[in-house]
């Protein structure tokens, strides 16, 4: 036994496993048919997020809300996301909170509007990504009851949060009680929105992204449709104004599109492959996106 592992040792050391590049990666990626979840699909989602949040031209068509045919195809909605998201949110000081840790990556925090920010990460359970050398402040618990007082935040971020709110996130290592009748919606995001609206100072801002379309209860999160946005706008009407927008998935590719137009969207769920189509959709196939104004 000690001669056959000493045989694979020297084994390995002079013939030494070849590691790929990211690129390497992606190059295969895309010879093989760009197939979404495939080997590879994430270095190149990622490097396409990275080019988006990056390109002055994209942001731009963000806030625009006119994006060149051919954006993000075969990839999920987070392509289109972080960039609308980055476009909006205002560059320089303030206390900043990302509400489910969706921006805990460092291409993200390292992007030039996130710079000199005072940034609080919250989250239900601590994950493998950690930057507290960048100062960033990481606190734990409910989105439902934060810890903050009143008007603490320049600006909040729930990026892709709201959906799993009082649903099964056993997937991502932490189990609470949660709503098992995928035939009925869960109300319970709106004590989340009451909450950002309360920690949000008055003339602060609140972004939210969430998938948007039929009504669908997959388990891990539910999709939004156009009444449970309303309840969202009807919550805060009173001291808040309120813009939305909307993305649509197509065969090529994302593009801003009307409510109208992404009322009867059906996401495709790749741990079940219920919603699956031929459009090589990678999840969500509508977006909606929030802007809140706390008047007062």
């Amino acid at each position: 036994m000690i001669k056959k592992i000493k045989k694979i040792l020297k084994k390995n050391l002079t013939n030494p496993p070849k590691y790929k590049t990211v690129n390497e990666i992606i190059t295969d990626f895309k010879n093989a048919g760009s197939v979404p979840w495939s080997d590879g699909y994430s270095e190149f989602k990622w490097q396409m997020i990275e080019n988006g949040i990056s390109s002055v031209e994209i942001l731009k068509e963000c806030n625009d809300e006119k994006l060149a045919k051919g954006f993000g195809v075969g990839i999920d909605e987070r392509v289109i996301e972080y960039p609308w998201l980055i476009s909006h949110i205002h560059a320089g000081k303030g206390r900043f909170l990302d509400a489910g840790s969706t921006f805990n990556f460092e291409v993200i925090l390292d992007n030039d509007v996130m710079k000199n920010k005072d940034i609080y990460i919250y989250t239900y359970h601590p994950e493998y990504n950690n930057y507290s050398q960048k100062k960033i402040s990481y606190v734990y618990g409910d989105l439902r009851e934060l810890p903050f007082k009143n008007n603490y935040f320049d600006q909040v971020v729930c990026h892709s949060t709201l959906e799993h709110i009082d649903m099964d996130n056993s997937m991502y290592g932490y189990e609470l009680g949660f709503n098992a009748d995928i035939q009925r919606q869960s109300y319970e995001y709106l004590k989340v929105i009451k909450e950002l609206e309360r920690v949000v100072i008055p003339s602060g801002k609140i972004f939210l992204t969430f998938p948007y379309g039929k009504f669908e209860n997959h388990g891990f999160f539910q999709q939004f449709d156009e009444e449970m946005v309303q309840r969202i706008v009807d919550t805060v009407a009173t001291d808040c104004t309120v813009k939305k927008c909307f993305a649509k998935y197509e065969l090529n590719g994302w593009r801003f599109a009307s409510q109208k137009e992404c009322d009867n969207a059906m996401s495709y769920n790749p741990h079940t492959g219920k919603g699956k189509g031929d459009d090589n959709a990678a999840h969500s196939r509508a977006i909606c996106f929030i802007e809140i104004l706390k008047n007062k």
